[in-house]
């Protein structure tokens, strides 16, 4: 019987170079190359790195940005990561949506036992690019403080009901939508420095921080004592730097490979190279989810 063919599937990003990765393993039995390019904040380096790779690996997953989000059913398109995704002529390309939606949802209920999210107060900085997140802490009876305006938008209005983060997407989005990127979201060297100030009372507040971990790097300040982080992409120095902040507990939606936990994108562009699907649909993603056993990855930092 012939060796199964390696996939290779690449996370085209405007996140910083420096955390740029690349992982030989396997998948559902499948080998697979695993790879992430930042490209420092420019989509014009991103786009022609899409064009020169398109039709030559198997899925690309969009990093440093979402292609949409999506609150209460409803999907709003951002503009200039929309025309970065129409470089992918050949290619399927994904931003993790399909897994923020899924795996998420599974791994808060899956968590609800060793948390005890009732008992909890949860910062999520951004909530409106996981939806799925922020929904089941709610349900899980977690006092949630939804962020985007304090965040987003450096506004501090504490929002703590989710239909008020729907109802914000609804009115915002479709303005903010067409705002650049860089003006929503952490990228190229923003990734690599902190602007803690007067945010660093919501962390304060909180038992737990939820959600994308560039948000929760680039606020947080520098005493974290006790505090639980459940987030996405983690690296090695960025484990070191939640110990020495005093992080009690940090927990991965993904696993980690080599000391990297996994970003959605590149999770969701694997599992689209390896069952040859696309699109998928969220019983798709439940199944591989379940076939692949995959579990978040959980440290004990302090």
């Amino acid at each position: 019987m012939a060796e199964p063919t390696q996939k290779h599937v690449v996370s085209v990003g405007l996140g910083s170079s420096q955390r740029d990765s690349y992982i030989e393993t396997e998948l559902l039995g499948q080998p697979i190359i695993i790879e992430r390019r930042g490209n420092d904040g420019s989509l014009d380096r991103a786009a022609q790195m899409i064009r020169e790779l398109d039709g030559k690996v198997d899925a690309f997953g969009l990093g440093g940005t979402d292609l949409y989000v999506q609150a209460a059913g409803k999907r709003y398109y951002l503009r200039e990561s929309l025309q970065l995704a129409k470089n992918a002529k050949k290619t399927p390309l994904v931003c993790g949506a399909g897994l923020k939606d899924t795996l998420e949802r599974i791994v808060v209920k899956d968590l609800d036992e060793r948390v005890q999210w009732q008992k909890r107060k949860v910062l999520m900085p951004s909530s409106v690019d996981r939806f799925g997140m922020a929904e089941t802490l709610a349900e899980s009876g977690a006092e949630v403080l939804f962020g985007d305006l304090i965040f987003s938008l450096g506004l501090p209005i504490r929002v703590y009901k989710l239909s008020s983060v729907a109802r914000i997407a609804r009115v915002g989005m479709p303005v903010i939508s067409k705002a650049p990127i860089s003006w929503l979201y952490p990228t190229g060297a923003q990734q690599e420095s902190s602007a803690a100030g007067w945010r660093e009372k919501y962390f304060n507040w909180a038992d737990v921080i939820a959600g994308d971990f560039l948000f929760v790097k680039r606020y947080a300040p520098q005493d974290l004592t006790g505090k639980i982080i459940l987030t996405n992409t983690t690296t090695v120095s960025d484990v070191e730097m939640l110990r020495e902040r005093g992080v009690k507990t940090l927990i991965t939606t993904t696993p980690r490979y080599e000391g990297r936990s996994l970003s959605t994108n590149l999770l969701e562009a694997a599992f689209i190279a390896v069952s040859g699907k696309f699109p998928m649909t969220d019983a798709d993603y439940r199944a591989l989810i379940e076939e692949s056993g995959i579990q978040p990855d959980i440290l004990e930092l302090n």
